[in-house]
């Protein structure tokens, strides 16, 4: 007696079908070209993940550069003042006190203007 895949190939060709709703034209219809969509869709998720995080900094940097202007300092400045001042705060926390807390962005400044950017010693 031969084995007959039918159930298989219709339950994996279902799966596939369901994961590509929404693909426009033939990609949503076909299996083959279904197939080869997904595999697509999955390349460019994966590296959208990557280049999400790259524009997340990007957005923090843009935030952080122009709260600082507003105190005569540029970014690039500010950095390292913070680093001077020994002060370990990354950019995403920077960018939410910027908005959730602006007097507390504040006192951070303030700090940071009190502290030398170099030493001639």
């Amino acid at each position: 007696m031969r084995i007959k895949r039918g159930v298989i190939s219709h339950r994996k060709h279902k799966k596939l079908l369901e994961s590509v709703k929404g693909f426009r034209m033939t990609k949503h219809r076909l299996v083959k070209v279904a197939k080869e969509a997904q595999l697509h869709a999955g390349a460019y998720a994966y590296a959208g993940r990557k280049i999400k995080k790259s524009d997340f900094r990007k957005l923090w940097i843009t935030r952080i550069s122009a709260a600082v202007k507003t105190h005569g300092l540029s970014y690039s400045n500010f950095i390292a003042r913070l680093k001077k001042a020994n002060i370990q705060i990354d950019r995403k926390i920077l960018s939410n006190l910027i908005q959730s807390d602006p007097a507390a962005f504040q006192t951070i400044v303030d700090k940071v203007m009190g502290s030398p950017l170099r030493s001639n010693g």
